[in-house]
């Protein structure tokens, strides 16, 4: 199985825009007092927490972005926009099942409003990065989408 240039080319470019919406999101939100709070109470440092939010957007970017070029006529609704933002909501759902949710009853005494408070957090980054990619999604396709 060979795809072109490209198709890499174009997911490259998606991940990019949906990494950097991931991570200025995530800037933007560590700025405030919640966040600092949050990551008081889970233990999280913060340069270190900025350098995982950066690779964890290139993940889930990567994966959104490529599962929306592979999968683009497949996919429930007519715009991109939306697309990307389903493929990104299924993406918040495995992250709050699997880190979020076992991450917060671990390791606080208040399980429940940390949970909520880092599961809007997600919901923020991974929609502000369905957002990017599905607008890229156009820039990319040259408006076919």
């Amino acid at each position: 199985m060979t795809l072109s240039k490209n198709y890499w080319g174009r997911t490259a470019i998606l991940t990019i825009a949906g990494g950097a919406a991931f991570w200025l999101s995530n800037f933007a939100i560590s700025r405030t007092p919640i966040a600092a709070e949050y990551r008081t109470a889970l233990s999280i440092s913060y340069y270190p927490m900025l350098l995982e939010a950066l690779i964890g957007g290139v993940v889930i970017a990567a994966s959104v972005s490529y599962c929306l070029l592979r999968f683009f006529d497949r996919l429930p609704a007519q715009n991109p926009v939306l697309k990307s933002v389903i493929l990104s909501f299924i993406v918040l759902i495995l992250v709050t099942l699997t880190i979020g949710g076992p991450s917060s009853f671990i390791a606080t005494g208040n399980a429940l409003r940390y949970f909520l408070i880092g599961t809007m957090f997600n919901v923020i980054r991974i929609l502000a990065l369905g957002i990017a990619i599905g607008f890229g999604y156009d820039k990319v396709s040259g408006g076919a989408g």
